[in-house]
């Protein structure tokens, strides 16, 4: 190879999609909830990246009670760790939107009245 010229491994670059980051914080945010409630919704995010960074929203159903707080802390924390993990990006920001709540048990009576 002639002084100056670069290998072609080290050429070129690397895109990812923001579908596919999206997709990798959707998946991180299911583990760190440890799955969906029942009759919930999975996670879903959407991610706007510019150069190495990333800007993440994830929507999410909980069950409740719940600690709320505490669960929106660990989505943060493990989307994050996820994404630099696997897509090699920094994120700068995690925003949860918790968009509903799932009881435990749903009681009906009458006329479809809940309890």
């Amino acid at each position: 190879m002639a002084a100056g010229q670069v290998e072609a491994a080290e050429r070129g670059a690397t895109r990812i999609a923001d579908r596919v980051v999206a997709k990798i914080a959707a998946r991180s945010a299911r583990e760190a909830l440890g799955g969906v409630p029942e009759g919930g919704r999975a996670p879903h995010a959407t991610v706007t990246v510019h150069h190495d960074t990333a800007r993440v929203r994830v929507v999410l159903e909980l069950g409740y009670p719940s600690d709320i707080g505490g669960l929106c802390g660990a989505v943060r924390r493990h989307v994050a760790q996820g994404v630099r993990a696997m897509a090699g990006m920094e994120v700068s920001e995690v925003a949860v939107q918790v968009e509903r709540l799932h009881p435990a048990q749903v009681l009906h009576g009458e006329r479809g009245k809940v309890r």
